[in-house]
Order: structure tokens, then C-alpha cells, then sequence
């Protein structure tokens, strides 16, 4: 999200540059944001998905919310209750000429626990599952061909993380979005304590 304040600083440094031509400076606007492309995935606490995908170079600003399910406009309290049929999930917005959709997907698999269904680490229940939220024919083969290679390598038993067509995208709540920046110490107890980072280290140790 902080760098989403950069790129709107830096965009409405190209309008002022247009000067007073509106239409100008719309279809600047227009031109620099279409460059741009989305994922939508789901890896359990999306604080933690978030956290994980600002650090890949490429993505240009990550975005907290639920999707899904069948409820609309949902909110943190019904999803995290369940019932609603949505996960916490993140959308990724990226450069697709610095960091590719399978890089992403990539990236992904190993910020996560594919061996577990409808739980990551210590949050449990179905709002809490491991998603790829495809957008059109071709991120749905990436998926399919990044999961298909996960299951030939042999390195799982079974993967249980989903590959479902995307629907509505809710954004989460204003408090959600850079958790981790907006509220460190709380951020950082939490994923210490639901093990996060080790049972990652754990899944995706070098096998001899």
C-alpha cells in the first residue's frame, strides 16, 4: 500500500506536467495504469500474504479483502465467523514487465502450506483456505500447470490449495490493509506465534 501512494504521486506528477489539458491528462493516466496487471490469492491471514508479497520486486501495491463466497459486502466479523463462503485473500497488483504471473504463482506456493485443507498455520476453517483466484484463460492454465508440476515433483502427497475462477473482490476494512506497517509489534507476535515462517521453512526444506 505504501507504494501505492508512490505511483499516485508520481502519476500526478505526469498530469501536472500536461498542464491544463484534461483529456491529456486522462489518457496519461489511463496509459500508465493499464501497464499494470492483478492476481488474486488466498494464503490464509492476508496481513501475512500482504507482508509476503510487497517484498517480490515487480508487484506494485497489495490490497487486503474477501472473495469467494456468496455473501455481498462482507464484512471482517462475518468472514472470520464463516459461513459466508469467502476467504481472506489478497489482491496483487504487478508489473508484468518486472515480475511474470508465474513468478508470482511461484512465489506463492512457497509463502504457503498446500498440504492442509481449509486451515494455514494456526487459522483454521474455510475462510481460511489456500487459493489461486484466476482471471481469464491463461492465469488459469499458469495455475494449473504451476500446481501440476508441484504434484509431479513428488514433494506432496496430496495439495489441497484450490484453483477457482475469480469473482468479486471486497476490499477488507481500512484497519486491514499494511497491517504490518501499521501495527508492527502486534503483527510481529502474531505470525511468530501461529509459526508462519517456520512451518513454511518446514513444507518447502531441500529434500536429499
Amino acid at each position: 500500500m505504501g507504494r501505492k501512494l508512490r505511483i499516485a504521486f508520481i502519476a500526478g506528477g505526469i498530469v501536472c506536467l500536461v498542464g491544463a489539458n484534461e483529456m491529456a491528462a486522462q489518457t496519461t493516466t489511463v496509459t500508465a495504469s493499464a501497464k499494470f496487471a492483478t492476481a488474486i490469492l488466498a494464503g490464509g491471514c492476508f496481513w501475512c500474504v500482504e507482508a509476503d508479497f510487497d517484498k517480490l520486486p515487480g508487484v506494485v501495491e497489495t490490497e487486503s479483502g474477501y472473495t469467494g463466497g456468496r455473501t455481498d459486502n462482507p464484512t471482517y466479523e462475518q468472514v472470520s465467523r464463516g459461513g459466508t463462503g469467502h476467504a481472506e485473500a489478497v489482491r496483487i497488483t504487478y508489473d508484468p514487465a518486472k515480475v511474470t504471473y508465474e513468478k508470482i504463482l511461484d512465489y506463492f506456493w512457497r509463502h504457503i502450506d498446500p498440504t492442509v485443507k481449509d486451515r494455514q498455520f494456526c487459522d483454521s476453517g474455510n475462510q481460511y483456505r489456500a487459493a489461486i483466484f484466476y482471471q481469464g484463460d491463461a492465469q488459469k492454465r499458469a495455475a494449473e500447470d504451476s500446481r501440476a508440476q508441484l504434484e509431479r515433483s513428488g514433494r506432496f502427497q496430496k495439495i489441497y490449495t484450490e484453483i477457482v475462477p475469480a469473482g468479486v473482490f471486497y476490499p477488507a476494512e481500512e484497519y486491514h490493509q499494511d497491517y504490518y506497517r501499521k501495527n508492527p509489534i502486534r503483527y510481529k507476535y502474531y505470525r511468530a506465534s501461529c509459526r508462519r515462517d517456520a512451518r513454511v521453512k518446514e513444507v518447502w526444506a531441500e529434500r536429499h
